[in-house]
Order: structure tokens, then C-alpha cells, then sequence
């Protein structure tokens, strides 16, 4: 067993093989805890032994100076750092972009060095643990991330070789966009993003925004208020018909009639009705996450040049006492049609998407920014109303919330998953992206989003929200071999990694039940003590692992099971498997 010295301090730590697997706190200067995370680490990654034990001598030195022992923070730091003061970011960044998390979503702020791409603190790692954790951990919800992007890869592909549609020109600067533009992005609730295709272009939301300032309405004012002015119903019409319902309402706030009517609910200033009101305009950047919101003037320009039928509707909307009183109605045309003209580019849109999806929570600032009456009387028409006279076929072959606008966007929302901003300029004879839709239909024939999925009995779809499968039985060949091999090391590793220690395998065996019959006692006592099991499973025959400890004959083992025989309670099961959860959270 060879030593390694720091230069600063007589600190000594032992290099360690998978033989000699103990790291004693007295012979480190490390507590020990930590001393029992690195032997797991040391055991399971040997090519990382000399990288582990540099950072263990620099980071127990500084500390040591100060008396303080070295934080899991400090630990990670100089792992990954290699002993040095400065690292590369993208060190840091590797394994968290690997499971979908952007660098906006990091905290470096203030780490990073003037003119070099490099981080100079450990602190660094402690304003991130909490997400780099669950990066490891793979609790985002989307846990096996690459895979589901090489799957919506492989849909855009396909998408994107759909021919036909014709790019909009009522509005001729909507005409200028080429239609070979296309891009898709994706943010989940967790922030997880994903990106293909053409994202950093702008482009105007269009129709796009009237889910979103419909929210905003209802935001502020309240469903029952809103709904004096709007109904709910879908119209079965085009969506800028002249035509109100029976109660002399626009049908819905999805089309145009009752789009104007919404904007018209919409808080602003009274400075200041136009562009530039920066109450709404904060409202739009919260939703999207402090991403790129813009403005085109030249599209606004052109609505308003261009915008006959708007104001025939306006005029109606006048003449039917649609608005509320006081309303000016040219004004809230202008309006209308600035709101039309904000600019977003698809990475920014699936942010707002994914607000809507969370509840109103913006999953990258985490802040809320709309009501959840407001996120859930959207979404339900969005579902109904969202897709022009595509509305109820979307709703039978997709099953989502969604909207589309005619500069060839379409905002899909599934819900407490992930939002979906899909753009392409060419649209169908009903003012759909072609792209889109084709995108959206197959995204929901590979993955369980479709509201109905999940009904039993139903055909199983590829369902992202969990780990594959063979990861599942992999995580059960590996849990009852360390159990048989009595690899405490092993299992410790496991339940740090928040492994469920209460697996079975095909005949409802347990890790407990192996332990129990190889005579392995302290494997019995970490999956009593530090895990909480419960002592008496059955297995498929009715036997408990105190059944197979007298089997074989293991006195000590059956000595250490009637200990806990007499103290176990399965009422309180629940508590201290809760318990033992904040007890693995806190070593890590």
C-alpha cells in the first residue's frame, strides 16, 4: 500500500486497489462521510484513484489551515480540476449538458476569469450543486435525455423533407421568409433544453401570441370577467370571419374577433398603449425566461397597411358593444397588431411553451409568472380552439394543447413535461406550418403525450418520462450481485445514486433475501440501517430473508434480523423511508 504527501502539510492518504477499500478519516484528515464517499468512488473508478487523492491533499490543506474540514463542493472542484486553481468550463458543463441543461441555466456568474473561459473558485460548484446533482442523479424528467433527442432528431429529418405549402403573403413581410427555414426547440419543466435547425432566427408570434395574452387577461382581471366579452366554444368558421355567437360574443379568444376583444382586457399603461409598454413587454420576457423578446416594426407596419379585414371586425365588435366601456378601438387595433409583431426565435417561444406547461412557473428563472387558473383555462382552450379549423382533428390525432400563427409557428405545450416550439414559414390551405404538424403528429405516434395515452390496456408507446427498460433490469442484476457478492461498497454506491434498495427480481427476491442466504451480515446491517429496507419481504414461496438465514445456517445474521424483527413497524415504514432518502441527500 504505497503513500502520497501533501507538500503544504504532512497529510497523508492512502492510494487505494479494489482490494484495500477503507479510507480512515484519522489517517486523512477527512471526515467521515467523506471518507466513505471516496472509497465508494475509489472502488468503482480505479483510473481515477491519483486525480481523487490530488484533490483530496489540496482541498484538506486549505481547510485545514483554516480548521475547517473540505466540503463536498471543495471535493468536487478539485476532482474535476485536477489539483489545479483554475479549470475549463466546459469541464464543468459536460455531464450537465449531457442531460439537456443550457449554460443560462448554470449560475457561473462571477466565477469566470477576465479573458479566459476558465472557472477560479469551487464556489462555483456549490451555486450549482443542486442541479448538478440532479444531473447526475438523473431526476430531471426526462431522465435518459440523449436518447429522446437522437428520437426528435430523426423527426425533424423526416419532417423537414415534406413538400408543399405556400409561405404567407397577406401580410407581405411575412412573404420575405424563405421556406427552407426550419427549427425546432424544446424546454421542459426542469429547463432540459433541446435545439435543431434554424432557432436563432427571429420571427414574429402572429397568432401565436393569443394563447399568451389570453393567460395575461385572465391573469389579470379573472376568469368570470374575461368571459362576459369572450366565449369558450370553438366556431367552426375561419378565423377571421365576421360572425359573433348567439349571445353577440366572439366564439373564442383564438380567433381574431376575440383576440381583439382580449387585447382590449390587457392592463397597460395609460402613458403609453403602444409598443414599448413595458408592462406587457416584461410580461413576455418573464414568460420566455429573459430570452430573446423582440419587436418587428416593419411587420407592424405592414399588419396595419394590410389589416382591411381587422378593422372590419373591429368596427363590428364596436357595433355589437363587444368591448368594454371606454374602449378606444382604433387604439386596440394598433395594439392588437403590435402584439402580432413581437419577435421570439424557437428557443425562446419553448420557454414560454414550458411556462405554460409548468403551471406558470418558468422552469429557467423559476419564478411564477402566471396564475394557475389562468395557465389552465389557456391550455383547455388551446386543446379546443389553438389549430384554426385543424383544431378538432389535432385534438383526436395529437391530443395536446397547442396554437399555430401564420408565420409558421406552432406552440405545443405537454403538460408538466416540456414545451415545443416548432417553425416553419410554409403552411397548409388552413394556415398551419406543413412542417409542424407533420413533426407534432409523429412526436405524439413515438411517445405517450397524447391525453389519452395513458389508458389502460392501450398500446405502450416510448415513454421518455422514465428510464429505458434494460436500465431497470440492469439496476436489478446489479443490486442483488452486490448483495451476493457482499460488496458494501457497492450498495452504498447504489443508494447514493437513490437506486431503489427494495428491488426484486422475477421471483420477487430482494437484495435482503441474497444477503440473508450468503450469510453476508454487514450487508444485512447497511440495508437495515442506512436504507431502511423492510426485514421481512416474501419472496414468490413465502420466504423471508430470515427464512434463509436459518436455512443456511447463519447464526449472526439471524441474530441481526430478530434485532430488527422486534423494532420494525410498517406504519412508520414511510417515515423512515423518507428519512433515509434525507440522509442519502445529505451525503451527497
Amino acid at each position: 500500500m504505497s503513500k502520497r504527501c501533501c507538500p503544504s502539510r504532512t497529510l497523508t492518504v492512502l492510494c487505494l486497489s479494489r482490494s484495500e477499500t477503507v479510507l480512515r478519516p484519522e489517517e486523512t484528515y477527512l471526515s467521515p462521510l467523506l471518507c466513505s464517499i471516496l472509497t465508494v468512488l475509489l472502488k468503482a473508478f480505479p483510473p481515477l484513484a491519483d486525480m481523487f487523492l490530488t484533490a483530496v491533499c489540496v482541498c484538506a490543506c486549505r481547510r485545514r489551515k483554516a480548521g475547517v474540514l473540505p466540503s463536498l463542493e471543495d471535493l468536487l472542484f478539485y476532482t474535476i480540476a485536477e489539483g489545479q486553481e483554475k479549470i475549463p468550463a466546459h469541464k464543468f458543463t459536460t455531464v450537465s449538458l449531457h442531460r439537456g441543461l443550457s449554460w443560462s441555466r448554470l449560475e457561473f456568474s462571477g466565477f469566470l476569469q477576465p479573458g479566459n473561459f476558465t472557472f477560479a473558485r469551487p464556489e462555483c460548484v456549490q451555486s450549482n450543486i443542486v442541479l448538478l446533482t440532479q444531473a447526475f442523479r438523473k431526476k430531471f424528467v426526462i431522465p435518459d435525455f440523449q436518447p429522446f433527442c437522437a428520437h426528435l432528431d430523426e423527426l425533424y429529418e423526416n419532417a423537414k423533407n415534406m413538400p408543399g405549402g405556400q409561405v404567407a403573403d397577406y401580410i407581405p413581410q411575412l412573404a420575405r421568409f424563405s421556406p427552407d427555414l426550419w427549427a425546432v426547440a424544446l424546454c421542459t419543466v426542469d429547463g432540459q433544453r433541446y435545439t435543431v435547425g434554424d432557432t436563432k432566427v427571429p420571427f414574429c408570434l402572429q397568432s401565436c401570441v393569443k394563447p399568451l395574452k389570453y393567460a395575461i387577461a385572465v391573469h389579470d382581471h379573472g376568469t368570470e370577467y374575461v368571459h362576459r366579452f369572450i366565449g369558450k366554444e370553438p366556431s367552426g368558421l375561419r378565423f377571421n370571419k365576421l360572425f359573433l355567437n348567439e349571445d353577440d360574443k366572439p366564439h373564442n379568444p383564438m380567433v381574431n374577433a376575440g383576440a381583439i376583444v382580449c387585447t382590449s382586457l390587457i392592463k397597460v399603461s395609460k402613458r403609453c398603449r403602444y409598443y414599448g409598454d413595458t408592462q406587457v413587454m416584461n410580461f413576455m420576457n418573464k414568460l420566455a425566461g429573459n430570452e430573446y423578446v423582440g419587436f418587428s416594426n416593419a411587420t407592424f407596419q405592414s399588419e396595419r397597411e394590410s389589416g382591411d379585414r381587422n378593422f372590419a371586425i373591429g368596427y363590428y365588435l364596436k357595433e355589437k358593444k363587444c368591448f368594454p366601456e371606454g374602449t378606444d378601438m382604433t387604439s386596440i387595433l394598433d395594439f392588437y397588431f403590435q402584439l402580432c409583431s413581437i419577435e421570439v426565435t424557437c428557443e425562446s417561444a419553448s420557454v414560454m411553451a414550458a411556462t405554460l406547461a409548468n403551471g406558470g412557473f418558468c422552469p429557467i428563472t423559476g419564478e411564477r409568472v402566471l396564475s394557475p387558473e389562468s395557465v389552465r383555462n389557456t391550455l383547455s382552450l388551446m386543446h379546443s380552439c389553438g389549430m384554426y379549423d385543424f383544431s378538432g382533428q389535432f385534438a383526436f390525432h395529437v391530443g395536446l394543447p397547442a396554437k399555430s400563427g401564420v408565420a409558421g409557428g406552432i406552440l405545443l405545450v405537454v403538460p408538466n413535461v416540456m414545451g415545443v416550439m416548432c417553425w416553419s414559414p410554409p403552411l397548409d390551405k388552413l394556415g398551419n406550418s406543413v412542417r409542424g404538424i407533420q413533426f407534432c403528429t409523429d412526436l405524439v405516434s413515438l411517445c405517450n403525450f397524447h391525453n389519452y395515452d395513458n389508458l389502460r390496456h392501450f398500446a405502450k408507446k416510448l415513454d421518455p418520462r422514465r428510464e429505458g427498460g434494460d436500465q431497470r433490469v440492469k439496476s436489478v442484476i446489479n443490486l442483488l450481485f452486490a448483495a451476493y457478492t457482499g460488496d458494501v461498497s457497492a450498495l452504498r454506491r447504489f443508494a447514493l445514486s437513490s437506486m431503489d434498495m427494495e428491488q426484486r427480481d422475477y421471483d420477487s427476491r430482494t437484495a435482503l433475501h441474497v444477503a440473508a442466504a450468503e450469510g453476508h451480515g454487514e450487508v444485512v446491517r447497511f440495508l437495515l440501517e442506512a436504507c431502511k429496507v423492510n426485514p421481512v419481504p416474501k419472496d414468490r414461496w413465502g420466504n423471508t430473508p430470515m427464512d434463509e438465514a436459518v436455512h443456511f445456517g447463519h447464526h449472526d445474521v439471524v441474530t441481526i434480523l430478530r434485532d430488527y424483527h422486534n423494532k420494525y413497524n410498517p406504519q412508520s415504514s414511510s417515515a423512515d423511508k423518507e428519512s433515509a432518502e434525507k440522509n442519502l441527500d445529505g451525503m451527497l
